[in-house]
């Protein structure tokens, strides 16, 4: 049931809503269905609402994550999904076209890293222009991280997929990236560039995707501050669900306070004003 603060949206006002997604912790749990979401979607997706699924997942390709979405019964495809390492890839090109970049992360995503050059992380002899930090693993032993430190201090530049400190599995609580990230960024005297959420670069590439503006979107998630309040800081609705990794302790401790509250995505149409 939705929270107090939840009321119905007026149908009138939702003419062009988009509605920006979270998927781990929002629409699955280690990429199982959570109770409601697929037919939520789909009566989002009836009511011809646009839609982008955000994930600062890194260990999954867009294709990768797409089937898997849709082999669960989702009705998404690659094109609805933006992750961080696509949004990575961006703003290396942008930035940094021609980069040597060292990359530490978990899974395999080169393909949404088209157009970055990924250099051996172990050569000794030659320093990366750029680090990038994505989603932890076993690969975040000591030795991968003591050589990323050493890279950061013969000058190389820090960008990270995201800050997240943890996710939910059916296992519960895993240790992410955004834990050692505070290490790095302290022992090495750096501050990452961040470009997955809560980047709000990340929020803007998702609404320049649907051709929305920040006031015809919302941002369901279950990330406080990445998900949520930093979408409302880039004017967008947000709406947090209390699935995934959402702890009433965070939720009381956060920065700011979410727009809407519910139970879970199975909740979001009615949120919307779309349910009868």
């Amino acid at each position: 049931m939705a929270s107090a603060r939840s009321v119905l949206i007026d149908r009138s006002v939702l003419i062009d809503r988009s509605v920006l997604i979270d998927i781990d912790g929002v629409l699955t749990v280690s990429w199982r269905p959570l109770p409601g979401a697929v037919q939520a979607l789909r009566e989002i997706r009836e009511a011809e609402l646009g839609v982008a699924l955000l994930t600062n997942t890194t260990s999954r390709t867009r294709a990768s994550i797409a089937e898997a979405l849709a082999s669960a019964g989702f009705p998404v495809g690659a094109d609805d999904i933006l992750t961080a390492p696509a949004v990575t890839a961006a703003h290396l090109a942008e930035r940094l076209p021609g980069a040597r970049c060292s990359l530490l992360n978990s899974g395999d995503i080169e393909e949404d890293l088209a157009g970055v050059t990924v250099v051996d992380a172990s050569d000794s002899e030659s320093v990366p222009d750029v680090v990038i930090v994505g989603g932890a693993g076993p690969e975040f032993d000591y030795a991968a991280l003591n050589r990323a430190f050493g890279h950061l201090q013969q000058g190389a530049r820090l960008v990270a997929m995201h800050r997240n400190l943890y996710w939910r599995t059916d296992e519960g609580l895993q240790l992410d990236s955004g834990a050692f990230l505070m290490g790095l960024e302290a022992a090495a005297r750096t501050e990452a560039e961040v470009t997955g959420k809560p980047s709000r670069a990340f929020f803007e590439a998702a609404l320049a995707h649907l051709g929305s503006g920040a006031d015809e979107a919302v941002m369901v998630g279950d990330d406080i501050e990445s998900d949520v309040l930093a979408a409302q800081r880039a004017g967008i609705t947000g709406v947090l669900v209390r699935t995934g990794k959402y702890l009433p302790q965070t939720h009381r401790d956060a920065s700011g306070r979410p727009d809407h509250v519910v139970d879970s995505f199975a909740d979001v149409p009615a949120l919307l004003g779309l349910a009868q």
